[in-house]
């Protein structure tokens, strides 16, 4: 290995392919991404053609690695979308286009194998998750019913990351998060349930082998880097599922902290070294990048997104960006005291996964009054996303303790006042870190340098990471943040009990 060695990462993400580089202080060398298209055949459906991700792999690869000294490269890592569906032949040729995380065709399939594993309770024993339509399972059984002519070809089914691994090294694997994620995987137990398996009729040879995410998975051939521009032979590692990477770029070596994404949808993700049981099948339960951890992740559907459509119904058409309508926005939100004078905000625009697991929820605003002012309307959205963020947490917090702090990423940590009121209703430090802005594709990365030894531990790569900002909880805050987080959680089940499942919330 190279005494100065570069390790790339690799993310086949939704919208584009993206390939960074970074050294063993965990700084970024350069970066190049490749965008490519997404496909709805019908309402709800949501594919893609794995060729476009090996056309963008090669071209974000060769457009990253003109900028670098080849010679330094000692190791990749990948990193992908999760759930997707990508069936294989024989041959080792995709069938149909990928079916993505983000389809929503399988709803009577998930019912139909939560109902062949005894209910909840009895797939909670299986593989300690709830069945998502986003999960691989149902769209294999959809498949199944839909096209038995490919079907029956199918001789293996991978998700996008280990397609592309695939075409890299020639080794066909997947890594331990992935298979989490496919709603077939025993956790706990570290392999694919044999019994749910068998209920459901799916040969246990349709997953290819299982691997820890920092273990060596293959190297690339000379066809692979006539292609790329990578060094012949250079390794591979098994890589990880985007969502577990990006906590792993964050940080999260262990569970001391709490990662928070205010992306468009919300997301919190946690490690821990202790298995518990998924009560309430509320949370998403998978093995962890790193050997020996668990990833324990909630996902809200409309955090930022909320803010985002709040701005379009309220924001100053005047302004000529959105950057500078937001910051408006924040501007009117910071007037308002905490609390919103008594403003709520529900943000579930778009149904909710956890903590609610309820598609027909609605979003509303609560306690409007004729004083109410635009900038209470602005904190409230905000404060009722961190709200359902914080719920998230303490179903998280109820089994593994509470953490030291959280560490922020997603557009709408941009905004110090947003950071304010997440740290106020959590009680906890929150800071960002440069690396968070880089994604999935670092924590693929620095996966590498772990898995190549480079860098010695998870906890060292941490160190490296460069604080942003910190943001520290105002204590004044806490007793009126307290009584309006009660009020929150208990606001959702009283408008259910009134209008019934098709109310507003």
């Amino acid at each position: 290995m190279h005494s100065n060695p570069i390790f790339i990462g690799l993310d086949i993400g939704t919208s584009s392919c993206k390939a960074m580089a970074i050294d063993t202080n965990a700084q970024l060398l350069g970066s190049a991404a490749v965008e490519y298209p997404c496909y709805a055949p019908q309402a709800g459906w949501s594919e893609q053609h794995a060729s476009d991700w090996w056309e963008g792999t090669q071209a974000a690869l060769q457009k990253l690695l003109s900028t670098l000294d080849i010679s330094r490269i000692a190791g990749l890592g990948l990193s992908g979308q999760m759930h997707g569906m990508v069936a294989l032949d024989a041959a080792l040729q995709p069938l149909r286009p990928a079916i993505l995380w983000n389809d929503q065709r399988t709803a009577a399939q998930c019912a139909e194998i939560t109902e062949k594993a005894g209910g909840e309770a009895g797939l909670l024993g299986m593989t300690n998750n709830p069945m998502l339509t986003g999960f691989t399972a149902g769209k294999i059984l959809w498949f199944r019913e839909n096209e038995p002519e490919l079907f029956v070809k199918t001789k293996y089914v991978v998700n996008p990351k280990d397609y592309i691994r695939l075409l890299l090294t020639g080794e066909l694997a997947m890594d331990v998060s992935d298979a989490s994620g496919t709603g077939l995987f025993d956790v706990r137990n570290h392999c694919f349930s044999s019994v749910l398996l068998e209920r459901l009729a799916l040969p246990a040879s349709l997953f290819p082998q299982v691997l820890e995410s920092a273990d060596l998975a293959g190297e690339v051939t000379a066809q692979a880097a006539a292609l790329t521009g990578l060094p012949c032979g250079l390794p591979i590692v098994a890589g990880g599922g985007d969502a577990v990477l990006s906590a792993l770029g964050m940080g999260l070596g262990g569970a001391s902290q709490v990662a928070v994404t205010l992306g468009t949808s919300g997301v919190v993700a946690r490690h821990c070294a202790s298995f518990f049981v998924n009560e309430g099948a509320k949370l998403q339960f998978s093995r962890a990048c790193l050997p020996g951890l668990f990833h324990i992740m909630g996902v809200t559907l409309s955090a930022a997104g909320s803010y985002q459509w709040h701005e379009s119904m309220l924001g100053d058409a005047r302004l000529p960006t959105r950057g500078e309508r937001y910051k408006a926005l924040d501007a009117e939100a910071a007037q308002s005291p905490p609390g919103a004078n008594g403003v709520l905000f529900l943000p579930y625009l778009s149904g909710e996964r956890c903590p609610l697991n309820d598609p027909g929820a609605k979003g509303a605003y609560f306690g409007l009054r004729s004083s109410t002012t635009r900038g209470d309307l602005n904190r409230a959205v905000m404060e009722g996303v961190a709200f359902s963020l914080r719920q998230v947490y303490a179903l998280m917090a109820a089994s593994t303790g509470t953490a030291e702090r959280l560490v922020l990423a997603g557009g709408g940590a941009v905004s110090p006042l947003w950071r304010q009121i997440v740290a106020d209703i959590f009680g906890l430090p929150a800071v960002t870190l440069e690396a968070s802005e880089e994604g999935s594709g670092f924590g693929a990365a620095l996966l590498a340098a772990l898995g190549l030894g480079a860098i010695e531990s998870a906890e060292a790569a941490a160190a490296k990471l460069r604080q942003k900002t910190e943001t520290l909880p105002q204590v004044q805050n806490a007793s009126v943040y307290a009584e309006r987080f009660a009020q929150y959680c208990a606001l959702y089940p009283a408008l259910r009990a009134e209008k019934g499942k098709e109310s507003i919330a």
